[in-house]
């Protein structure tokens, strides 16, 4: 069993695609562990973001993850992090393979609706940035 954050980010929550996104993981025989609803500051977004901080989408993407309201959820399940990676798709929407959320819903590279842990590494450092253990079912 292996846990992986995921973040359905500002535009996912405009655009209402909450339960979608949740249903395709669902569907794909994924559990949600953790689930809530939070907004981020700009502050909070830099320290999420912070392994990027010296790249030129620094600024842009915490400009972008600290606008509105985020569902971040921790999932579990069968090789987890690969799951919900092919789920969701490639990073720039017009690379993804079609039926995965970022090639249905996304706009662009930047806002492309989800977040997900690339490594186990990666979402041992991500999960708890949201979640403290008595959070996670």
């Amino acid at each position: 069993m292996q846990r992986t954050l995921s973040i359905i980010k500002p535009d996912g929550v405009k655009k209402n695609l909450i339960g979608e996104v949740i249903s395709r993981f669902e569907k794909n025989g994924l559990r949600i562990a953790a689930l809530k609803k939070i907004k981020l500051t700009k502050e909070q977004a830099q320290g999420f973001y912070i392994v990027h901080k010296d790249k030129p989408f620094y600024h842009s993407l915490t400009n972008f993850m600290s606008e509105g309201p985020i569902v971040v959820m921790v999932i579990e399940g069968e090789d987890a992090i690969n799951k919900v990676r092919k789920i969701m798709g490639a990073t720039n929407p017009s690379m993804a393979e079609p039926g995965t959320i970022r090639r249905d819903f996304a706009d662009d590279v930047e806002r492309n609706i989800v977040h997900g842990s690339d490594k186990l590494e990666t979402a041992m450092t991500e999960i708890p940035f949201f979640f403290s253990e008595i959070e996670i079912f």
